[in-house]
């Protein structure tokens, strides 16, 4: 569902998207159109003012860039008009409405608090992203590891030991995996023939783990192996060594690292500046954030 602002500005945008062929209609002739001169323009040019009240090309920008995606996408001259309409519209219904209510106050509080703290996260983390700090996060991640090894397996799951037996039987005459887990298998791997994929250590629960782990490539479990799920009939189908990742297939990951802890380190040590006095939330009960009539 839209907000308020969303939906004006919607209604608005749906207004100026025939202004500009409209303009050409009562202006002028084909090839009679010619361009005005462009303004020289800054932040604090104003654009328009309501009742004394200046609205700006700052405020413009500032509304543009917090827009959601579907909206940052139309030309810029219909978003332009909508927004600055929006914009004028908003400061006669704002200043229509008097004395704010003790809600709409707080929000404005909980809204300024969020948007300097935000400029200050975007600061903190931007300093910490480095070319130098990314490198070495890198090293000490991946400088000493090892390449991991990965298995392909496949499985076919059932309810009991003795079907599993039965299973390991037939595939010891020489009947096909695949074919046997698509006929069998209670497990969603199981119209696939089995297939698991490529897993590391870890990945999969113990005893399966175990399993696979103690099999060459090509060999069969030569009993049912037991999990949480049923009984398993694993077929162990290859292995391989996977190389430790080059930077930049991990770019993304350290970079979010290398911002977490830079957040993580700069409000560790505005906390150690900082005197917090918390009162004891044992005598507060919780459900207290649900009264919205305390706010009327």
């Amino acid at each position: 569902m839209m907000n308020s602002k969303s939906a004006l500005l919607a209604l608005l945008l749906a207004g100026t998207t025939l202004t500009p062929a409209l303009a050409q209609d009562t202006t002028a002739t084909e090839g009679e159109m010619s361009e005005a001169p462009m303004m020289e323009v800054t932040a604090d040019t104003v654009l328009a003012t309501v009742n004394g009240e200046e609205i700006t090309v700052g405020h413009v920008i500032a509304t543009r860039s917090a827009l959601p995606e579907q909206y940052q996408a139309l030309p810029d001259e219909i978003l332009f008009e909508g927004i600055l309409e929006q914009l004028i519209q908003q400061t006669l219904l704002s200043q229509a409405m008097g004395e704010l209510s003790r809600k709409t106050e707080l929000e404005l509080e909980n809204e300024r608090r969020a948007l300097i703290a935000g400029e200050k996260l975007d600061e903190v983390m931007a300093d910490a992203l480095t070319e130098e700090a990314l490198q070495q996060l890198y090293d000490e991640t991946y400088g000493n590891a090892e390449p991991v090894a990965e298995y392909n397996a496949s499985h076919i799951l059932v309810a009991t030991k003795e079907e599993a037996e039965a299973l390991i039987a037939q595939l010891q005459e020489g009947a096909d995996f695949a074919e046997l887990a698509k006929e069998n298998s209670t497990g969603p791997s199981g119209p696939g023939g089995g297939a698991l994929g490529w897993f590391s250590q870890g990945m999969m629960v113990e005893p399966f783990e175990v399993a696979v782990m103690a099999l060459k490539a090509g060999e069969i479990s030569p009993e049912p192996v037991q999990t949480q799920f049923g009984w398993h009939v694993i077929k162990l189908n290859e292995t391989r060594d996977k190389p430790v990742p080059a930077l930049a297939e991990v770019a993304d990951e350290l970079v979010q690292k290398l911002q977490d802890n830079a957040v993580e380190a700069a409000v560790a040590k505005l906390l150690e500046s900082a005197t917090v006095e918390r009162v004891d939330l044992s005598k507060i009960d919780p459900s207290v954030l649900r009264k919205d009539e305390m706010l009327q």
